[in-house]
């Protein structure tokens, strides 16, 4: 039986009085495994339930690493090894680009050896701009920033809300790549992701979301890039 990196039994979670997810059970292995869904099903919410982070308020049970997590604070999630890349990016304006890079630099559980030298081999733009500020760098800058701060924490888990906004094209291509390369090397990688392409690159399988819950998952070779399976969930096409 393949070990769940991260673990998911009757996730519920919810602002106020108002239900955002609803007894979602999931897990994923060492693979990349995408969440794709319409805007507003609950995608992001999944992601801030499994880092601790509030709101939303959330029950039942998440497993990341072997750890029960639910309930810890969010800074002791991502000690333990779970790398974030949240939807927004979240840089810090007076920080430069190196400096967001050895602020979160240390070596993971899986001994990877993912370093500012090699975000850069992945991002050349962004090495240009490495004395650059948060605050100085155009949006797709930012996103190849976040991603690259999560990967240099060498994560044993990494959880990516929306990666690729803002890229273009061919950067998109390389960012699908890594994260599908990273689960090769026994890294999970939960992927949030309204680029239907790059989870269609990066994901070795699919569960879609609708009104907070998990309503179809991929199975015995599905194709993630079925035209009735995208028109069905996400009404686009590849």
């Amino acid at each position: 039986m393949t070990e769940m990196i991260i673990d998911v039994e009757n996730l519920k979670a919810h602002y106020g009085l108002g239900q955002a997810l609803q007894n979602l059970n999931f897990g994923v292995g060492k693979e990349c495994v995408a969440i794709m869904g319409r805007n507003g099903v609950g995608k992001t919410t999944l992601a801030r339930a499994l880092m601790g982070l509030a709101p939303p308020q959330a029950s039942g049970s998440v497993k990341l690493l072997g750890q029960q997590v639910l309930g810890l604070p969010p800074h002791r999630i991502a000690h333990l090894g779970v790398g974030y890349v949240p939807q927004g990016r979240r840089l810090f304006p007076s920080l430069s680009v190196d400096e967001h890079l050895q602020l979160n630099a240390r070596k993971g559980p899986t001994g990877q050896q993912w370093s500012a030298s090699r975000v850069f081999e992945l991002f050349p733009s962004l090495g240009q701009r490495r004395r650059a500020y948060g605050d100085q760098i155009s949006g797709g800058e930012r996103s190849m920033l976040a991603i690259g701060r999560a990967l240099v924490t060498n994560p044993g888990c990494l959880i990516l809300d929306e990666p690729t906004e803002g890229l273009a094209p061919a950067v998109v291509e390389d960012v699908a790549l890594s994260l599908k390369e990273l689960s090769r090397e026994g890294v999970a990688v939960l992927l949030i992701e309204q680029n239907v392409k790059a989870a269609v690159m990066a994901a070795d399988r699919a569960y879609f979301m609708s009104e907070g819950k998990i309503v179809h998952e991929t199975v015995d070779g599905e194709s993630m890039s079925d035209e009735a399976t995208l028109g069905r969930y996400l009404g686009v096409s590849v």
